[in-house]
């Protein structure tokens, strides 16, 4: 049985009479990423302030390992790492007398382990190179060794390749999934890149207006068998093929470039070109794709702002 890490237990927040975090409930499990995604607003940093101590929860509480961040917030928090927004280090400083001076703060850590994080996150190159001279994703790296350094159960990251260029960002995900493989730390991960949470993380939680509104697998609608997928087919003549699927299938498709685009269950594909063939209509190609997680949100929120 998968290890529980953190647990948030009816966790609300209050402002004045203004109810901001309404009564999340949700567990994170040992060694997985876990991405929490929202609209702008929808209250995924506060959430992540009160996981780490840096807000007062109002009602319900946030357990790590079984230890309560507001009755027993040191020992609680001994488990968590945590980079909120960009991690601020020394530019005048070398990357390792950064880790050097960050270990110094923090009792019983070993020159060993400054040199384990190191090559944890692929910085032995560079360690002893100024900061000031470090790249985005070089600072990220840097940020997320500084955050393991106490051997942490826990990693929360908000927003870890805000700024990034596509090679930063690819170097990230796999520093983050190896984390989880490797050394069993259970990640979470706040983004607006829908598509990187997507490749990085094991289950998504979607917040809305202070609300949990789901809570899944990654991939997991690829077996539900009441999924829509996304169809587009070369057919000719298209504007009488698609007078046939509304009448024959009550399906609303749409022509654009040549190609009617619809959604539909995957089974009921067959039956469509079946009545289309019958009705000489000439079917050039078929293609299928299945939602992805950024169709799954704006299902889920009916918006389309992704913050």
């Amino acid at each position: 049985m998968t290890e529980t890490a953190m647990k948030l237990i009816n966790l609300k927040k209050s402002i004045g009479k203004n109810q901001i975090i309404k009564g999340l409930d949700f567990e994170i499990k040992s060694g997985e990423v876990f991405g929490f995604i929202g609209p702008n607003g929808a209250g995924k940093t506060t959430t992540i302030r009160m996981m780490v101590g840096l807000m007062k929860i109002t009602e319900g509480d946030v357990q790590i390992l079984g230890k309560s961040i507001r009755d027993n917030y040191k020992e609680a928090i001994r488990e968590v790492g945590a980079i909120v927004e960009n991690p601020e280090m020394y530019p005048f400083m070398t990357g390792l007398q950064n880790l050097n001076h960050f270990a110094r703060m923090i009792p019983g850590i070993k020159k060993e382990r400054v040199q384990e994080v190191i090559s944890l996150v692929g910085l032995e190159k560079a360690i002893k190179q100024k900061v000031g001279k470090y790249s985005l994703g070089m600072r990220q790296r840097l940020g997320i060794a500084q955050a393991l350094l106490h051997n942490p159960s826990i990693l929360i990251l908000d927003e870890p390749t805000n700024g990034l260029d596509p090679a930063g960002i690819r170097e990230i995900r796999q520093y983050i999934r190896r984390l989880a493989t490797e050394e069993n730390v259970s990640v979470i991960i706040s983004s607006h890149l829908l598509s990187e949470i997507e490749l990085m993380c094991d289950r998504i939680g979607i917040i809305k207006n202070g609300e949990l509104v789901a809570i899944q697998n990654v991939g997991d609608s690829t077996d539900n068998e009441t999924q829509l997928s996304q169809i587009q087919m070369e057919v000719k003549p298209a504007k009488r093929a698609i007078e046939l699927m509304e009448e024959e299938h009550e399906i609303n498709a749409v022509l654009s470039r040549g190609l009617i685009t619809f959604k539909i269950q995957k089974e009921k594909i067959p039956n469509i070109i079946q009545t289309l063939v019958t009705n000489d209509i000439l079917v050039y190609q078929v293609a299928v794709s299945q939602g992805t997680l950024e169709d799954k949100f704006f299902d889920l929120i009916g918006e389309n702002i992704i913050g």
